[in-house]
């Protein structure tokens, strides 16, 4: 059903249009943004959604010359150029400034739910084959995915290439120094220490990219009958404790560059470094994105001596926290499990297993960035709900 327009005027001496809807709201659109937006086969190209109008052929200082309602539907707005703009109700209506409407908008593109969790976590679990055939179930696992961080995909046939078919799904995979897909097992002069058989601390995978990929994937091809358990930590229901607990450790981990280092050969040889703050937050101070790896943190330190030690002993209070009873879960994955996890938010790691001749632990392991499932879960999501 199409809004309705009750009435279009110029105010502010030209500077915005004022439009009362005929449900009783209101909204009002500066002139400058109206201009920008316009939506003529001169100013913006449909078949791409992009706007053709150059900012340096934009006044900032534009005022309307007439605006004009049509059928309700519609406002007509010409400027001092004699340059014609059409808008359409729905698309205004949805586009309007208000702190309500804004707060819709953002809640529509970037879905804000967050549930944590700690040792009580009730693992979400989904059949792998009906994700990969079924738009309805790969959208309820994009958004508890985004929602819980983590959601296991079972019943996937227990050989490599799996990983593959999920990138297809979504769009496509993450390419790394490790290749496309790479294989978690014990190997002879490992250059990862996953590949070996030892138990993995907590951590979030490539802190040493300037952007880590968003999003990982483990697929169990083959399980050892001892050892090998899965450990999964909510990090940003961590930074939360630790924030309320210690504020100034909290302080230390948001705002220290910590530097990491990755040098070996692999799809490729590299040498990688970067520095990262071990909890990156936003302009609230909330935790977005965690970047540590022990394993990875350089022995280089590019902070003055004295804050060394109380650097060390907020990260060892963030870590207790980590391996702390009440917030880590542990799991064991079987030969058809994919494990698909928030790699920003979750941290993950693995407790040993006896080492042996021949490889009894085979896990295939794949990247993803966020945009790549955000596209999908915004296509999923128009494609199931019927949205425009």
């Amino acid at each position: 059903m199409s809004l309705g327009i009750r009435k279009a005027e110029a105010s502010d001496e030209g500077h915005f249009i004022h439009v009362e809807w005929e449900d009783g709201s209101k909204s009002s659109y500066p002139c400058v943004w109206l201009r920008d937006s316009c939506q003529c086969p001169l100013c913006f190209l449909p078949s791409a959604g992009a706007r053709r109008l150059l900012l340096e052929d934009l006044d900032v200082n534009i005022v309307v010359k007439q605006v004009a309602l049509a059928d309700g539907e519609k406002i007509s707005i010409t400027w001092p150029d004699e340059h014609t703009s059409v808008y359409e109700a729905e698309w205004l209506k949805k586009r309007c400034f208000s702190e309500e409407a804004r707060a819709v908008m953002r809640a529509d593109l970037f879905p804000p739910e967050c549930q944590y969790w700690g040792s009580d976590l009730q693992l979400p679990k989904i059949p792998f084959e009906e994700v990969m055939c079924n738009d309805e179930r790969a959208y309820k696992w994009l958004c508890t995915l985004k929602k819980v961080g983590i959601v296991l995909l079972t019943g996937a046939a227990a050989r490599q290439g799996e990983l593959i078919r999920l990138g297809h799904r979504i769009g496509f995979l993450r390419l790394t120094f490790y290749g496309p897909t790479w294989q978690v097992q014990d190997k002879a002069d490992a250059n990862n220490v996953a590949y070996t058989t030892g138990r993995l601390c907590f951590h979030t995978d490539y802190p040493v990219l300037q952007h880590p990929p968003g999003v990982q994937f483990l697929h169990c091809i083959k399980q050892t009958a001892a050892g090998g358990e899965s450990e999964v930590v909510d990090g940003f229901h961590v930074c939360n404790k630790l924030k309320k607990q210690n504020p100034e450790a909290y302080q230390i981990l948001s705002s220290t560059a910590v530097d990491y280092t990755d040098v070996g050969v692999d799809y490729c040889d590299f040498a990688v470094h970067c520095k990262q703050r071990i909890i990156d937050v936003d302009s609230r101070g909330q935790a977005i994105r965690i970047n540590y790896n022990n394993a990875t943190r350089d022995t280089v330190f590019d902070i003055p001596a004295e804050k060394v030690r109380p650097f060390y002993a907020a990260l060892k209070e963030f870590n207790d926290l980590l391996n702390s009873a009440e917030h880590k879960f542990t799991y064991k994955l079987k030969p058809g499990d994919i494990v698909t996890f928030d790699n920003w938010r979750v941290l993950h790691g693995r407790q040993s297993y006896p080492s042996c001749s021949e490889v009894t632990r085979h896990l295939e392991g794949a990247y993803a960035d966020w945009d790549v499932v955000m596209s999908r879960l915004r296509l999923l999501r128009k494609r199931v709900l019927k949205r425009d």
